[in-house]
This record gives structure tokens, C-alpha cells and sequence, in this order.
């Protein structure tokens, strides 16, 4: 089933399910989702879990709710503790206090539309594009010099894209590469596979800047 984007508050009302639920097998009462998100009424909490059944999370039948996608209850990374503040101007005393997580979705709010490939190659070494990283693409609309995974004849290869006029240059980010030149009948041909977002390697994960 093909889920839709949440908002922020129904983010957090999936969350708790998943967390509940994942907890102590069984599902909270209205009274308790009321009370703890400080709901007005137990209206809140229909219009919240038709919400989620609307955009694909949960569904209902004669047994009650459950989730479209047992994967929802798998252990899910919990983030990097944010222990504090801390100045990048003259010394200041330590504020060490909880500030919550940073989590891999903050870092790429497209989280859920990427995929990744694993790289072969040294043609984008100067975009600290290393072989045997895994490359990051979402399927979206390129700008003119964006980075890309491109597809022509069954071949594909990762480059920063150009249009000049009705053909297309793939230029490499390595001096010992030339540029490939796509000229308009084959240009026709070139189909984009993702735009370049970041890569992961075991030094770390990388956003595109």
C-alpha cells in the first residue's frame, strides 16, 4: 500500500503506536493517547488514527487496528543524544542539558524517497565520491550541473549533468576522465535515474552541499 507524507503531529502519534505497541503488545486506550497528548477530547484521537488509515499506516477491521507494515515494529534507530551547547565564540561556561536527538531524517528531511547505489569508478573522486561508496539519489528534477546517476543503452554511470542546447554533457570530477558527450538523438535516449544527495562510506554519511 502506498503511504503519504505525515505532518508533524501525526508523525508523533504513529510514533507513540509503534512504541506502545512494540512495548506491551496491545494497543492504548483513547483515554490514554488523550492524556498524553493533552487532547481536548477523544475526537482528537479519531481524527488522528483516520488520518493514519487514510495516508496508508493503519488499517481497521472487526479485531480493531493494526499496522499496514509489520516492519513499523522493528527496533528503529534512535538517534545521536544531543547532550548540549556549546560555543564557537569566546569560552562560555558548559550548558550540558538534554536537547533530544539528531536523527538521520534531519539530516536528510527526504529520507524516505532515497535510494542508494554502490559506486564503481574514480571518475568523482574530486567530489569526495571514493570507490565502493554507496551514493545517495532521489528521484527528482535535475538542475544544470547537478550531480546524477544517469542511465543510456543499458549503461549507466554517475556524473554532473550539463544541457547544452539539445545535447547533454556528463562531465567527470577526475582530470583523467574526458566528458561524455551526448548529442541530440542520443540525448533522447539518456534517462535519469536519481539526483545525487550524499553518499555513505565507512568514514561516515555525506551531505551534497
Amino acid at each position: 500500500m502506498k503511504r503519504h507524507p505525515l505532518t508533524a503531529k501525526q508523525r508523533l502519534f504513529l510514533e507513540y503506536l509503534i512504541q506502545r505497541v512494540a512495548e506491551t503488545g496491545v494497543w492504548p486506550t483513547y483515554q490514554e493517547l488523550v492524556e498524553y497528548f493533552g487532547f481536548r477530547s477523544p475526537n482528537s484521537v479519531t481524527q488522528n488514527l483516520r488520518a493514519l488509515i487514510k495516508k496508508g499506516y493503519l488499517t481497521r477491521d472487526a479485531l480493531g487496528y493494526r499496522f499496514t507494515d509489520d516492519t513499523l515494529l522493528r527496533p528503529r534507530d534512535a538517534g545521536i543524544p544531543i547532550r548540549g551547547i556549546i560555543t564557537a565564540g569566546a569560552l562560555q561556561e558548559v550548558v550540558d542539558t538534554p536537547m533530544g536527538t539528531l536523527s538521520l531524517e534531519m539530516i536528510f528531511p527526504e529520507l524516505p524517497r532515497i535510494f542508494a547505489l554502490r559506486v564503481e569508478g574514480d571518475s568523482m573522486v574530486e567530489e569526495g565520491i571514493q570507490d565502493g561508496d554507496y551514493v545517495l539519489l532521489v528521484k527528482e528534477e535535475l538542475r544544470d550541473g547537478d550531480i546524477g546517476a544517469v542511465c543510456y543503452r543499458g549503461e549507466t554511470t554517475l556524473k554532473r549533468i550539463y544541457r547544452e542546447g539539445s545535447r547533454i554533457r556528463l562531465e567527470p570530477a577526475n582530470a583523467r576522465y574526458e566528458p561524455i558527450i551526448l548529442e541530440p538523438d542520443e540525448s533522447e535516449e539518456v534517462h535519469i535515474l536519481g539526483k545525487y544527495v550524499g553518499h555513505a562510506n565507512r568514514r561516515g554519511i555525506f551531505r551534497a552541499s
